[in-house]
Parts: structure tokens; sequence; C-alpha cells
């Protein structure tokens, strides 16, 4: 229905709506590319910049003319040239003057122009003064030598250069970064020396490669004193394509014990990093730093000193850490598009771009030389005729003082030309001296000189192009310098592990029977001061470091890991593990279980089976848990026991119709996961109909004496007694005395300063 809408202009033609649409947005595509967003190969520049350094050109703001209020020139753009807001123009002139935006700064300003911290906080134009800087001479010098073709401006009142005839691939110097309609550029900046010696080099050699070339241009060369730390391949890939990446690294130094960032990446902010790293201070994320601050000044623009806590701290691991997680390293996108000799978009290669920009210097330089030449021949003409003067001086002055149209005597009688005729006519009467005549003839054999020199030139290629070569150099040593921004091949940093992070303190963790855990300091928190949710209840506590994981084994025999510090304070009623873990619905949690990797646990079933597992083969990322410990149908897990020594350690297995068995935890197999070997036998068929199980496992060595829980009785067992208990794996084991046949949990009185273990049952 939309192609039948048509348009009407007024002057009665019509366009459907579907192709005025495509008209006008094809013609605002093409505007925002060639007129706003991309810049010209020739001078480097969009057309505010160049219009912004035309004016100031125009107001005869040179690099040592006396500064002139930035209101003054932003008026004259947006009045002259540029018929946009005055705030978008002050802005593209004031990034033209940062030092720490352009590599080559055009604009040479006074008043607050902006700072690193904040390139935005410059003052307004009404503050500020400017002028244009030593380097904009190369990209003015020859504009009024007939080298640019001129455009009629936005009204057709005055003329503007469609391009400035730059001596200097100020594209690649200053880079450029903008975003048009359906595509962008973002061009780095580059050392000035190391682009013309590359220039230098296809001139001496035209078909040399971006390989050749990156011998000259190794990569950007950023207003920063940061390190890019890309490879040399990466770079030269980004050359060949004409795409890609770049990374740049802060670069510090280490003064005592403190580590001090002296250069930060282009475009980063001090402020912002001391945000960043204080912000994982705040957050505890950082342990191992003291201190922050920032002692940066007029002569230390950027000095950020990290404090680590200690002295044994890993400096190189910190720092690397730093990179990864805040601005400190930062990747720089490439995208050399740029508009063309011809009028047309593309994106470029590094050769190509060099050899597009040298053909046109090389026809700058064409049309500075024809349009000198042409002025010579001029003067040389005059020359001519005003010779005859002095060879024929009466005769002149009689046609003079007695002919009424003496402009056309002169001609006639002499055969000259009328710009002959009237140069002639207007000289003074004090150039009629001898002296005069001499100076002429001095001038027409110097002009002669150089009218010849001139034809050479335009007529040899090889010295055209020598002629280019020679202004290169030349203008490489007025205004080249050093590298700033150091090319170092450095690998990608890499953060710290999270448990790196966190600093090392006791805890103890706490979960509730339906599944809601909590973490207070200490490793002898008094957990029966916790309040729990009506209906709610403790479960098992374990002690552990604030730095490891906590696994919560569910009754299913499923394993889940979640970081200890992560879990909210023991003051709060805590959080439900469900909220965090992927569980199955109705899932209770058997038990908890810390300890260093290496550790050993002992998983058991309700079913009289169990193993023995490494803690790191428990450990998952896997919100979902994993399986580890195979539960037969109709039992559950029991709760997990640490195994303090594989050779000492004795199981203690109570069964739920009051046999206990002890047996040595060596006689268990290791395993990662499975079902694992019978350690009491209790009979499938009544484990599988609830009728019977194993009700509570625990660990003892020798010389512990032992407490059973059985509802409100209380029955202490010496080691002595715990030992007439033993007997062989899988047996039924000896039955407990009447009253102690149901037995809820297991309290082992340790002969080392532990406390006491009570495990519950099933």
């Amino acid at each position: 229905m939309g192609t039948n809408l048509e348009m009407d202009f007024g002057s009665g033609s019509k366009l459907p709506i579907q192709e005025f649409a495509e008209k006008a947005y094809l013609e605002y595509s093409m505007y925002a590319i060639l007129d706003r967003a991309l810049p010209s190969i020739g001078d480097g520049l969009k057309p505010v910049q160049r219009r912004i350094v035309y004016a100031m050109s125009e107001l005869g703001l040179s690099s040592v003319s006396k500064h002139k209020k930035s209101a003054r020139t932003v008026g004259d753009v947006i009045g002259k040239y540029h018929p946009h807001g005055d705030s978008a123009c002050y802005e593209a002139m004031v990034l033209m003057a940062q030092d720490f935006s352009y590599r080559y700064p055009l604009i040479d300003g006074q008043g607050n122009w902006g700072s690193t911290d904040d390139p935005k906080s410059f003052a307004a134009m009404r503050y500020t003064e400017s002028r244009l800087t030593r380097y904009a001479k190369a990209l003015l010098q020859e504009l009024d030598q007939g080298t640019v073709q001129w455009l009629a401006n936005f009204d057709g009142t005055l003329s503007e250069p469609a391009v400035l005839p730059a001596r200097l691939p100020n594209v690649l110097l200053n880079g450029a970064a903008g975003i048009a309609v359906g595509m962008s550029t973002d061009i780095p900046a580059h050392n000035l020396n190391e682009v013309v010696d590359a220039c230098v080099h296809l001139l001496d050699h035209p078909r040399a490669t971006v390989q050749e070339l990156c011998q000259y241009i190794k990569g950007p060369d950023c207003p920063t004193d940061a390190e890019i730390t890309s490879s040399q391949a990466e770079l030269q890939e980004l050359y060949t394509t004409g795409s890609g990446t770049f990374r740049m690294r802060a670069r510090y130094e280490k003064e005592d014990a403190n580590l001090v960032i002296t250069a930060l990446p282009y475009q980063v902010s001090g402020a912002k990093i001391l945000e960043q790293i204080a912000q994982q201070i705040h957050a505890k994320k950082l342990p191992m730093v003291a201190n922050l601050r920032d002692e940066s000044d007029y002569e230390n623009p950027v000095r950020i000193v990290i404090t680590p806590r200690s002295g044994r701290t890993d400096t190189e691991a910190l720092i690397s850490h730093l990179f990864a997680t805040t601005e400190l390293e930062r990747n720089y996108r490439v995208n050399l598009n740029v508009i063309g000799t011809d009028g047309r978009p593309q994106v470029k290669n590094l050769r190509s771009m060099l050899k597009e920009w040298l053909a046109f210097r090389t026809e700058t330089v064409r049309r500075r030389l024809q349009w000198r030449l042409d002025k010579v021949n001029s003067r040389l003409h005059i020359l001519e005729g005003l010779l005859l003067v002095y060879l024929n001086l009466d005769e002149v002055i009689r046609i003079i003082r007695e002919e009424e149209d003496s402009k056309a005597s002169l001609i006639k009688t002499f055969r000259l030309s009328d710009e002959q005729a009237e140069a002639i006519l207007n000289i003074r009467l004090r150039n009629l001296a001898k002296l005069e005549e001499a100076k002429i003839q001095a001038e027409q054999l110097a002009l002669s000189g150089e009218c010849s020199e001139l034809q050479q030139v335009l007529k040899s290629a090889r010295r055209l192009k020598t002629l280019v070569k020679k202004e290169l150099q030349q203008d490489a040593r007025e205004f080249g310098g050093p590298r700033r921004s150091v090319l170092v091949e450095r690998s990608a940093s890499s953060a710290l592990d999270e448990s790196e992070l966190v600093p090392a303190e006791s805890i103890t963790v706490v979960l509730s029977r339906r599944g809601w855990a909590r973490a207070a300091k200490g490793a002898d928190f008094d957990v029966r001061t916790l309040n729990y949710k009506l209906g709610d209840e403790y479960q098992s506590h374990v002690t552990g470091k604030s730095n490891q994981p906590v696994l919560f084994l569910d009754t299913q025999g499923r394993c889940y890991a979640l970081p200890a510090h992560i879990l909210p304070s023991a003051r709060s009623q805590g959080e439900p593990l469900s909220g965090r873990l992927k569980t199955a619905d109705g899932v209770e949690f058997a038990g908890m279980m810390m300890g260093e990797p290496d550790e050993h646990f002992l998983i058991a079933s309700s079913a009289g089976y169990g193993f023995v597992c490494k803690l790191e083969d428990m450990l998952t990322r896997n919100r979902a848990g994993k399986t580890v410990l195979s539960v037969p149908k109709g039992a559950k897990a029991l709760a997990p026991v640490k195994v303090r020594d594989l050779g000492q350690d004795w199981i203690v297995a109570v069964g739920s119709q009051g046999h206990m068995l002890v047996i040595p935890v060596r006689e268990l197999p290791i395993l990662s996961r499975g079902k694992g070997n019978k350690i009491i036998n209790i009979p499938g068929r009544k484990v599988a109909s609830g009728d019977e199980a194993m009700c509570v496992v625990t660990l003892v060595q020798d010389k512990e004496s032992i407490t059973l829980h059985s509802g409100k009785r209380i029955k202490k067992m010496s080691a002595r007694e715990v030992k007439t208990y033993a007997g062989e794996r899988a047996q039924r084991g000896s039955r407990l005395s009447r009253g102690y046949r149901s037995v809820d949990a297991i309290a082992v009185h340790c002969t080392k300063p532990r406390g006491v273990l009570k495990v519950s049952g099933g």
C-alpha cells in the first residue's frame, strides 16, 4: 500500500513515497559520509576542521600572530562556511588544540582547553584564545599558489578550498575518528619521521609492499607515553587489510614497594582509573592493595601510586590483574576508511593510502610549479616591455605627452601587449633612472633562470619526484620528533583467579534444614546464637577460609560449589541456595565440605555404600552441579566427613536397627565418583522399602571417644569401647544396647585441640 502514496512538491511534480524516501535517505547518507564524518586523504581533515583552519588563516591567526578570542573564529566559521551549531564547531576546534588528543595539534590555545581526566572540561569559547600552530603551516603554506580547487560557500558569496594543499600526510599523522551512515573511520596517529621515511621509500621503490613499508612505519604513535604491546605480526596484518585492532598498556615503575603508573593509554582518564581500582578495593576484590593515591601535578601529569599490603605481594601478578580489569590496558579499533582523491570513501591499506597521497602531493606540487611558471613568464613579459622604455625613453615620453590615446600608440609603435603597455604607463618618474634599468635586467636574468628550472622540473617526472622527496624531508626536519608511544611486544594481561583476590580469613558456613546458607567470621563462631525462619532449623556447619569454595552435597548425590565469600553475613538469615544453584525440585542437602583441593572426604549413602573422594574431584562450576555419589533406589546421601589421616582414621557406621561397625577407612577405595564399596551390611530389599538404612557414619582415631545421641538419650563410649565394635568391612556389625538402637548423631571427642565434631544422621 505504501508504494501507492505520493509526495506533492508544490510544483506539480509528484513522486511515490517509497522512491522519495529512498532518494532522501541516500542523499542524507552521502552528505554524512562526504561532508561530515570522514576525512579526505589529501589533508586528513573533515569539512568542519578544514573550515576552522582556513577561517583562522583568513583572520591572520598564524603561529607568530597574537591570540584572538575563540568566539571570533567560531563566528567566522559558522557565519561564512559552516552553517551549523556553534557548540559543535567549537568542540571540533578544541579537539585540534588538545595535545593529548592530536599528535600534532593544529591550534595553539590559551586558557582552559580541557584535560586528560576530562577532555570536555574546556572553558566556553568567550574565555579561550587561539591561533594556528607552526605545524598548521604545512597545510596552508601553498594555499594561494594555485594548488587547490575553490568551491562556493553555502550561500555562494564566498569561496573556500575543496581540500588544503597539505605538504605532509596529515591523515596518518593526526588520524581521525568518525561515524557516518553505514560506515565509520578509526585512523590512529603516527610518527611524522616514520611516515615521511615510508613515503620516501615508496617514491624510490614504487612497487614496495606493505611489509617493506612496515619496516619504517612500525605502528601507531599516539599522543601518550604508554606502550603499544601488539605484536609486529598483528600490526602488519592491520596495515595489510586496512582494519583491525592494536593494544595499548599503561607504563609503570617500581619505587620501593610501590607501583607508580606514569603514563596512561590514549584517551584514558586518570580519574576513571582511580575509580575503577577504588571500586575493586571497596568490593574487597583487591585485598593485596593497602593504599591508592593520585600524586599527579604539573610536572607529573600522570602519577598514580599503588601501595601493596605486604612486601611479599607479587607485584607483577597484581599489575597484570589491574591491566586486565581496568582501562590500564585497552584495545583500539582501526579502520583506515577515507575519502579518496576520486571523492569516494574506501578502506585502504597502508600502501594504497600512501601511494594515493603521494599522487595527490605530486599533483599539488606540479600545480604549484605551473602556477609559478605562469607568474614568471608573465613577469618576464612585463620586463621585456619595460626595457623598451629605457631603450626608447624620449619617444615614449613624447607619445605619452602628445598622443591622445597614449596606450594605443605605445602598443602600435613598439608592438606591445596590453599588459606591457599598462605597465609602462604605470612607471613612476623616479623609476626612470639608469639604476632601475640595471635592476630590471638583473631581475630578468634571474627570472629567466628560474623559468628554465621550472620547465625542466615540469617536463621530468624524475625531477618532480625528487622535489617532492626533498620537501618531505625538509618538513620532517622542521616538524618531526622522536616516537612517544613505545613499541614493546607483550602478551595480553590476565586477571587473577577470584580465590586469589579474597583475603584468607577463617569463616564458619552454616546451613539450615531448608537449604539456607550464610557465613560468619571466625572458626569458633557459636552457631547456637543464630535465628532461623519460621519452620526452619539448624542442619550443619563447616569451617574453612574465605578464599575457599564451599561444596554442598544433596541427598541425591549431586555436588555443588559456591565461593565462600559471596555468602551473606550470618547476621542475616542467609539466602536460599536454590537462588544461586540449579537444583531439582524438593531436593534437600546432606551436608557441606570445605578445605584444600587435595584433602579427602568420606562420601556414603544410607544404603551402606561409600568411598573416599578428593575435594578437587568434586569441584564444579556448573550451577546444576555434578553427580559424585550413585545413590541406590530408596536410599539417600549422608553428610560427608573430612578424612584426617587415611592411615589412622576409623569409620564408625551405625544402622537404623541399632547395629554399629568400626572398620579402617583405608579399606574403602579412593574414587572421583561412583557408588563405592559396602561399609556395613544393610539388606538391599530393606533399603528399597525404607525399613532399614545406615543412618550415621563418622570417622575417629585411636584414643578418641564418642557420644551417641538417640533422641534425648546420650551414651558416652570410650576409645576402648569403640574398638569392641571393630569388624570386617561389609559385616552386619554388633548390636548396641537397648535404647540406643535409633542413633540420631555421633559426637567425636578429639584428642587434638579441634573441639567436638558432631555428625548428624540421615
